[in-house]
């Protein structure tokens, strides 16, 4: 009797325990308690959740007036950080705790992740899993802030993709999907898509309120500033010439209608001038001139916000974005004013081209990052496939951030697909969750690969994302040495039209290199191809979005460009992929293989030949690359009989860190030090033919000594050196 009152008891303490966990049953009601706020977005991400419930649980989600009557408990701590939140489980209550507004939509959201439901649940297909019983165990904690201030994306070049896809208007029923992503990546900024085929975004009657109840915050692009859209909305309301030196009273009333419009939106303004479109500010020529005028329209824009708003202009949430031949006019002696953000960009292709300095880092508006993954222009375009090198874009954002720029990131995105992992990976570390791991001695290539094993992990499961994240690495590796839309060696925006449409071998490239490309790729498309079986049915179509539609049709590319044999057969895979991708019904039309109509998309006539190997030695060739730090040296031992020897060195395409110089020296057996600079300037020769085969490359040649070994020093005499690969020539 004693011993049977005794498992009794153990059982109903373990009960107990047990009735403190949090726990949601499928079709059972959930009750949820939301503290009031004076913004929309809370609301907007209560509503997210409670759809998410009804897919993932079948429950319906009650909102009750008394929180002790709820299970969930969504509340305000304004002792928090600015829009962070903590997710807790007490006495079998969940409660959701945010700094403001847009901390509880985060924090609500934060919910639907833990239930399964992927950001990308709708945007890829990634149909959450139907379950039971969901379970957070007492005790359960979890406290997230973000690490910028601002973080969003840009809608670019969407002539081929988002745009007739939408309809031709991207209006509020696609800006409400735009969002509802960016609310899901704890996004909170947007720039919209400003070609000419586009309407602007302020334009569009529903526009102005979708972003107010998802609690994005507009902006606009560097040649877009006050709120406007030139290159479109010029010509409907503009009176004369965009040209603010001979015509300024009505370009400053083009500007002051737009904010006199928006005032009350929740809005980031973007200051300075460029010409309509991605041109130039007209009407000035000589660099005196173009400061001059600049900083007039600079002071006037302060004054008109001020006087719009009734308040300082200190106040007012700016940006400055010194992109192209603005960053000259900045150096120059650009006054802008410390409260207004500077936004610092990479030069298109993924590399930053300037890092604050300390009078930069210590100003009140901070500095901000303009990034792309996608890119219209010289030397050549890549709107296509998704490419980017994530690699390379966790280690120009770490050193973006570890250098104080903290306020405001944006990344081109295109058409939002196929670069969706770049998006979330963007997104994510400017949140912070997968910048830093204080946990970790792990390099910026290793914390890469662990976020990407999370994200295939978590879209298709534990079982495959092994696999998946090994193929993923290889597919972007490759590309990082010539993208799918680089391989037939074209330019475009050259003067002589032979670049456009003249097929080239790829800088640099063997027979050898060729070889080992195309069988990487064919290894590659049919690991994607067994790999496809074992995708669960309800996740095959995030697997065609994600994985089997970038690999393969790259794939595809090179083998269009390389293997004379499957040219034509693989233009032909090419067309399919792209057919299958746009008979999803959902995305009918998203999905151009050809953005520009550029020839490098069209069939192969005649086929590229490579030259036989130079014979060489690789002492260095890293599968990424490696930093060298200032005044750090690299010694690499080699042998030969030879009186004399030549290096081929290839370093990453960089700009100057903290100066106007690149250079590294090497020597050989400690004496005959060479010193070379390798840095480029604007849209030089050299810095195009970097970008296309993406590394730049010096040549060292010695005169040995007496002796079979000898030992080659390399040593970074300036900041930003990474070292790809040292070959031996022969």
């Amino acid at each position: 009797m004693k011993r049977g009152f005794i498992c009794w008891l153990l059982f109903a303490v373990v009960l107990g325990a047990e009735a403190q966990d949090f726990l949601l049953e499928r079709g059972k009601e959930v009750r949820v308690y939301v503290e009031e706020t004076s913004e929309p977005v809370s609301s907007t991400a209560l509503e997210m959740l409670r759809g998410d419930v009804k897919t993932v649980l079948d429950a319906q989600m009650v909102v009750v007036k008394n929180p002790k009557r709820s299970e969930i408990v969504a509340t305000l701590d304004r002792t928090l950080p600015r829009e962070g939140f903590r997710v807790d489980v007490d006495k079998g209550r969940l409660w959701v705790t945010g700094a403001d507004a847009h901390g509880l939509a985060y924090g609500l959201l934060e919910v639907s992740r833990l239930l399964g439901v992927s950001p990308w649940e709708w945007w890829a297909d990634c149909v959450p899993c139907s379950q039971e019983r969901f379970v957070l165990k007492e005790g359960y904690t979890m406290a997230q802030s973000p690490a910028v201030a601002y973080r969003g994306i840009f809608i670019n070049d969407e002539d081929w993709g988002i745009l007739p896809w939408s309809g031709g208007v991207i209006g509020p029923e696609t800006n409400e999907r735009i969002f509802q992503l960016l609310l899901r990546l704890r996004a909170n900024y947007y720039w919209p898509s400003m070609h000419e085929v586009s309407r602007p975004f302020f334009t569009i009657e529903g526009n102005r309120e979708m972003a107010h109840r998802y609690g994005i915050y507009v902006g606009g692009s560097h040649c877009e500033p006050m709120g406007t859209s030139p290159a479109t909305e010029w010509k409907m309301r503009g009176v004369g010439d965009y040209n603010y030196v001979t015509n300024r009273e009505h370009v400053l009333n083009f500007w002051r209608e737009r904010v006199d419009e928006v005032k009350g939106q929740d809005m980031v303004y973007t200051i300075g001038m460029r010409g309509v479109h991605d041109g130039a500010m007209q009407g000035v020529k000589t660099k005196e001139e173009k400061l001059k005028y600049l900083q007039q329209v600079i002071d006037d824009q302060r004054e008109l916000l001020a006087t719009a708003m009734e308040t300082d202009a200190a106040n007012i949430p700016q940006v400055f974005v010194p992109y192209k031949e603005v960053l000259d006019i900045y150096h120059s002696g650009l006054n802008v004013p410390d409260d207004v953000t500077l936004m610092w960009t990479d030069d298109n292709y993924g590399y930053i081209r300037h890092f604050p300095d300390e009078q930069e880092r210590s100003r009140q508006g901070g500095n901000g990052l303009y990034y792309h993954v996608s890119y219209w222009g010289r030397p050549h375009d890549y709107l296509w496939l998704g490419t980017f090198s994530p690699f390379l874009m966790r280690q120009q954002l770490a050193e973006a951030y570890e250098r104080g720029i903290r306020q405001m990131w944006v990344l081109n995105v295109g058409d939002i697909k196929p670069a969706e992992y770049q998006m979330e990976a963007f997104l994510s570390m400017a949140w912070g969750e997968t910048l830093f791991r204080d946990e970790e001695e792990a390099s910026a290539a290793e914390l890469e690969q662990m976020a990407m094993h999370h994200f295939y992990a978590r879209e298709f499961g534990e079982a495959l994302a092994d696999t998946l994240t090994s193929i993923m690495v290889d597919h972007y590796r490759l590309a990082f040495d010539c993208k799918p839309e680089h391989m037939g060696g074209t330019r475009v925006e050259e003067a002589d039209k032979q670049y456009w449409s003249t097929f080239r071998p790829i800088l640099g490239w063997s027979q050898a290199d060729v070889l080992h490309r195309t069988k990487a790729y064919q290894r590659l498309s049919n690991a994607v191809e067994a790999l496809e079986r074992r995708v669960p049915a309800h996740r095959q179509q995030a697997y065609f979005q994600l994985v089997k539609y970038p690999v393969q049709a790259t794939a595809q590319m090179n083998f269009k460009f390389l293997c004379p044999e499957k040219s034509c057969e693989a233009y032909d895979s090419i067309v399919s992929l792209t057919h299958i991708y746009n008979s999803n019904p959902r995305w009918r039309g998203i999905m151009d293989m050809a953005p520009r109509k550029l020839p490098v998309f069209g069939k192969v006539a005649v086929p590229l030949s490579y030259p036989e190997a130079q014979p060489a030695i690789d002492l260095y060739d890293a599968d990424t690359w490696q930093l060298v730090r200032l005044g750090e040296e690299r010694a690499f031992v080699f042998e030969t009989s030879e009186d004399s020897v030549c290096f081929d060195i290839r370093l990453l395409p960089t700009h100057p860190v903290g100066g106007s110089r690149l250079s590294f020296s090497v020597s050989v057996d400690g004496c005959a030090q060479q010193q070379f600079d390798y840095q480029t300037y604007d849209r030089s020769e050299e810095w195009k033919q970097n970008v296309l085969r993406n590394y730049a490359q010096r040549h060292a040649r010695f005169a040995l000594g007496t002796g079979m070994q000898h030992t080659l020093t390399f040593k970074a005499l300036t900041e930003g050196v990474y070292l790809r690969s040292i070959r031996r020539l022969q």
